[in-house]
């Protein structure tokens, strides 16, 4: 497990990044994986704990002491097999997850954790350069068709699973291009698309057919964007596949119902990033909203709010604000009673180090402009009380707002899809399927699998996976009666 003194020898390395101000004069991802010497002193940081909790810490419970130990002793391809054993796309993950196994490291105790993430990254990346990430196509053809609809990771996963066990797999995209929100959401300066394509491509040679501008499905909301060309039934898939998989996003957005949210220049997030994504992929939209010049106001103090603030600083906005209803978290979590689970604590991201006022315990009360444009943002104070969240008396204010960016979260899977398939719903809206015992992961109708944001709400990339991956095992030994790929 590394280097037996190691933690105690070396400190937790941050990777390096390009400085802000240079960084906001363009797109491109701005972190630098660790070189090979520091990428080994970090591995030697693991600790020989025992009980590795970061597996468990882990969504998809990647053996990371295993490949720790492997980068400290320069066993690089060895180190990407074992990571790839769990993970089909850990450089999704290396970039974008916010790492709960760390958060769950021993060493984590009375320490800094050991830098997992940075870790995965460089190993991946490691992999790529040295043309080690290739196709496995599958020796044995099974003859049974697989559809999966909805190209995130959640469907790219569970396609690509089922592809090497052997099955002929379509996967089924309303927009142009695959990835989901990986593709039209997370802004590329956190992840270049090219990551993404490097896959598809890798999964083409593995036999996935690919069609994208397909909906599935009949009617689809306005506040969700669909650039489909095309659209199948449920019922002709059901006919042509032995199995399906629904997989999309959670994309149906919180909304904020106060006076004025009918004003020009409020939008939902998902409005604004995706159109940047667009722009950066080369194409030319009628379009586009900008924050250039403008005072904007992102509210949600989430990782999509995050993203708002980042784009909007470099279409140059004349300032930021991002305003969160709940309280200022503290700056460190209280480790002896929140271990080994995924603390409460004050986040600052990349985005908020380029520059952005942050706001805590504020309501958004109203909206006002004139010509029917917005113009500012009349907020208040809250604060708990009794249990429940209440308005501090004659703390009003007000703000200006030319543009007014909705962050809040989303709501649960597009709702049309699942009725378009008939499938039962759970509480919260999303495809009701269990993930224990027999028939997991199958919704109640017949041939028909949910798993991701779809069967279990907004969650992280590394869920996404995790739940693609299982999915298609469960796909795999409806079909065959049994199945050797992984749990």
């Amino acid at each position: 497990m590394g280097k037996a003194t190691g933690f105690m020898e070396y400190a937790r390395l941050k990777e390096g990044s390009e400085a802000p101000a240079a960084r906001l004069k363009h797109y491109k991802e701005f972190v630098i994986h660790l070189n090979e010497g520091d990428a080994k002193i970090q591995g030697a940081r693991c600790m020989d704990c025992g009980i590795p909790f970061c597996n468990n810490g882990c969504p998809v419970n990647n053996i990371i002491p295993d490949w720790n130990d492997l980068v400290y002793r320069g066993n690089y391809k060895e180190a990407l097999d074992t990571l790839h054993s769990t993970n089909n796309f850990p450089e999704f993950t290396g970039r974008i997850c916010p790492a709960p196994c760390e958060a769950a490291c021993t060493l984590g105790i009375n320490n800094d954790a050991v830098g997992i993430k940075s870790i995965e990254h460089f190993i991946i990346d490691k992999g790529w350069e040295n043309g080690w990430v290739v196709p496995q196509p599958p020796a044995i053809k099974t003859g049974k068709k697989v559809a999966v609809v909805g190209g995130g990771p959640a469907g790219m996963a569970a396609a690509q699973q089922l592809a090497r066990a052997g099955h002929d797999v379509t996967l089924f995209e309303k927009n142009d291009r695959i990835g989901g929100l990986l593709r039209y959401g997370i802004p590329d300066f956190k992840m270049e698309k090219s990551h993404i394509d490097l896959r598809v491509e890798q999964m083409k040679a593995e036999g996935v057919t690919f069609r994208t501008g397909v909906f599935v499905g009949k009617d689809f909301p306005e506040t969700v964007n669909n650039w489909s060309k095309e659209t199948v039934s449920p019922e002709q898939l059901q006919k042509d596949f032995d199995a399906i998989i629904i997989s999309g996003g959670a994309e149906a957005p919180r909304d904020l119902p106060v006076p004025g949210r009918e004003l020009k220049g409020v939008h939902f997030a998902m409005d604004f990033l995706p159109q940047q994504n667009k722009v950066n992929a080369g194409d030319k939209l009628k379009s586009q909203i900008m924050a250039t010049g403008k005072n904007v106001v992102v509210i949600g103090g989430g990782d999509t709010g995050s993203d708002c603030v980042g784009t909007s600083n470099r279409h140059g906005a004349a300032a930021v604000t991002q305003f969160e209803l709940m309280p200022q978290p503290p700056e460190s979590e209280n480790k002896p009673l929140v271990w080994p689970y995924w603390p409460i604590k004050l986040r600052t991201s990349s985005s908020h180090e380029e520059g952005c006022e942050r706001d805590f315990a504020v309501t958004t009360k109203r909206l006002e402009g004139k010509g029917g444009k917005v113009e500012k943002l009349i907020a208040a104070r809250v604060e708990f009380k009794d249990g429940k969240m209440v308005e501090v008396p004659d703390s009003e204010f007000e703000i200006k707002a030319d543009l007014v960016l909705l962050a809040m979260g989303f709501v649960s899977p597009v709702a049309q899809v699942l009725e378009a398939f008939g499938v039962e719903k759970d509480a919260r809206g999303n495809a009701k399927a269990t993930t224990d015992g027999e028939g997991c992961y199958k919704t109640s109708v017949d041939k028909v699998f949910a798993a991701g944001d779809m069967r279990r709400g907004q969650s992280l990339v590394v869920w996404a996976i995790r739940e693609g991956r299982q999915c298609a095992r469960a796909v795999d030994e409806f079909l065959m009666g049994a199945s050797l790929l992984p749990r």
